[in-house]
């Protein structure tokens, strides 16, 4: 049963995983509000954009995985592709992480997403990112994002490691910015 996460919560994510996890799947998904309006109206699209960038120990990027570079320089991490508008159920956008791949000397891995379009989040509902078992897609955890308010962006959740196992810390940190590099000051605050 995957736990519910609360910003700012902490969790084992080997624990959740019953021990053993070698890969997991950071899973982003979301819907246009749909416009309202004397006839009815229709959804304006929404483009969010998934990205994970690797932090060493001294808070140093050693790379980044967005829609521009799918795949970090090692080959450990994945980005699904881009999806531009929101549409359909289940999860949006995927990055998948090869836990037994990560090179040693990187300390943490933060998901953010952004407004590509530069909407805000009160244009989206439905948004949440989940974490996902990459062997057998049993979600482990997932967190319900804010859509309330005017920023364009938010520092979903860093997976990081802590005395030989990986955890994962929702953080929620809402902010501005059309791409994970606009976002960097608030990523580095959370290291």
């Amino acid at each position: 049963m995957a736990i519910n996460l609360q910003k700012g919560q902490k969790i084992s994510l080997e624990k959740e995983a019953g021990g053993g996890l070698a890969k997991i799947v950071m899973g982003l998904g979301w819907d246009a509000k749909k416009s309202g309006g004397f006839f009815g109206g229709g959804e304006t699209s929404v483009d969010l954009d998934a990205s994970c960038v690797l932090f060493d120990e001294t808070g140093k990027i050693k790379d980044a995985v967005w829609f521009v570079q799918l795949q970090s320089k090692d080959g450990s991490i994945v980005h699904t592709g881009d999806n531009r508008t929101g549409d359909g159920d289940g999860d949006d956008e995927q990055i998948i992480v090869d836990l037994t791949r990560v090179p040693a000397d990187v300390k943490s891995l933060v998901f953010v997403v952004n407004s590509f379009t530069g909407q805000s989040f009160a244009d989206i509902q439905n948004a949440f990112c989940r974490v996902l078992n990459g062997s057998s897609n049993v979600e482990l955890a997932r967190y319900e994002l804010s859509c309330n308010g005017s920023h364009t962006a938010m520092v979903m959740a860093k997976v990081y490691r802590h005395n030989g196992e990986w955890k994962m810390h929702a953080i929620g940190e809402n902010c501005s910015g059309r791409t994970f590099s606009d976002m960097l000051p608030v990523m580095q605050g959370q290291l």
